[in-house]
């Protein structure tokens, strides 16, 4: 697997590419400037005599569904695109169901490649699609958001949410390839590109204290848009993410570590009603500051390194506690949070599993926490 030194030069080369290594379902993911518009020069090789069918949202359709159609066209694959509402809302039954039907009325056969071009709910959407469509078709991501980009495009993970929670419904379906177009961040409003970020900041976070340095040296700038950072980070993460998926693919054991903060998160989406509301990434920063506070609570964790993170977050912007104004007045209370968090997919036997961490850059999964001890911690969190 490539090496991954922190001061790569990201500059100076067009593309760079980390390697997902799965034995015979290996795959690339490439990062770079300008890739949706070689899109069908990259996938030439991997369509011939294919169709791909596209599926993206309605936003990112206006943006850039004509470029990636022209790539196609000038590379000759036959291709067909499908939109659906922006939003979370998306990775729905309701939308999976007319979609499938959409397609497969088209006249879909198992030749065909399924391409999500979008943020993270298109991928999981389109994943879930191409993992279940026919018994299974070949994907490819093309994602055009942060959050997407260092995350849920990488590692096959795939599936539609319900009223019990997030992502409950879904497959292990690995994308056959991955173009991670580092300009398409630019059209991303700051919120989102915050809210993705938190999805970054967490590789060091879990195991790379250093990665966590030079994220606090330069979010300011990554965000603002400076594209060589941008790549930089992207770059890492997916490299971090590659070597966790290829000791881990079906999350066993280590992969469950980069749910920090995730078991809180998607429980404050659930209550929320994954709108609008609160996005992801910001569900992601409140439930990290909470795992860390719950850490140092347990003594597994000084109490600077957790202050240290949520003055990270704060600085860039992100919300940090159960106070924030992206909750407003839906705030809910512990039991309705502990009922949400035991839909966990890492929960074990019914017992509640956490990714807690005993300083930055050791986070570890936690098996043995006591319900009546969360309870109280949580209620003492919201009143706070």
């Amino acid at each position: 697997m490539n090496e991954d030194p922190h001061s790569a030069d990201t500059a100076n080369h067009p593309s760079q590419t980390v390697r997902v290594e799965l034995g015979p379902r290996s795959y690339d993911v490439v990062i770079g400037a300008g890739l949706i518009a070689e899109a069908g020069e990259r996938l030439a090789a991997l369509a011939t005599g294919r169709t791909v069918t596209v599926i993206t949202d309605e936003t990112v359709a206006g943006l850039y569904l004509g470029a990636l159609e022209d790539s196609l066209r000038r590379a000759g694959i036959a291709h067909r695109s499908f939109t659906v509402p922006p939003g979370e809302a998306s990775k729905s039954f309701d939308v999976y169901e007319k979609l499938a039907e959409r397609i497969l009325a088209a006249g879909i056969g198992r030749e065909s490649i399924i391409l999500a071009l979008g943020g993270g709910v298109v991928g999981d959407l389109a994943g879930f699609l191409a993992a279940t469509l026919l018994r299974g078709l070949d994907f490819v991501q093309l994602p055009t958001t942060l959050l997407a980009q260092v995350d849920s495009a990488v590692g096959g993970k795939t599936g539609i949410d319900t009223r019990q929670g997030k992502n409950l419904i879904g497959a292990f379906h690995q994308p056959r390839l991955v173009l991670a177009d580092i300009a398409a961040l630019e059209t991303l409003p700051q919120r989102e590109l915050r809210a993705g970020y938190a999805e970054t900041v967490k590789y060091g976070l879990i195991g790379d204290e250093n990665f966590f340095t030079w994220c606090e040296a330069n979010a300011l700038s990554l965000l603002k848009g400076e594209r060589a950072l941008r790549a930089q980070a992207v770059r890492h993460a997916c490299y971090a993410k590659a070597k966790i998926v290829a000791e881990d693919e079906r999350e066993a054991g280590q992969r469950a570590l980069l749910n920090l903060g995730h078991t809180f998160g998607h429980a404050l989406e659930a209550e929320t009603g994954y709108g609008e509301a609160l996005l992801h990434g910001e569900a992601v920063a409140i439930g990290t500051c909470i795992a860390f506070d719950l850490s140092v609570e347990l003594d597994f964790c000084p109490a600077d390194e957790a202050s240290r993170v949520r003055a990270h977050f704060a600085a860039i912007g992100l919300p940090t506690a159960l106070d924030a104004p992206q909750l407003g007045r839906r705030l809910p209370g512990p039991d309705a949070l502990i009922d949400r968090m035991a839909s966990d997919k890492k929960n074990k036997l019914g017992a509640l599993r956490l990714v807690l961490a005993r300083g930055i850059g050791k986070a570890f999964l936690a098996e043995d926490i006591d319900s009546e001890f969360l309870r109280d911690f949580l209620g003492r969190a919201v009143a706070a």
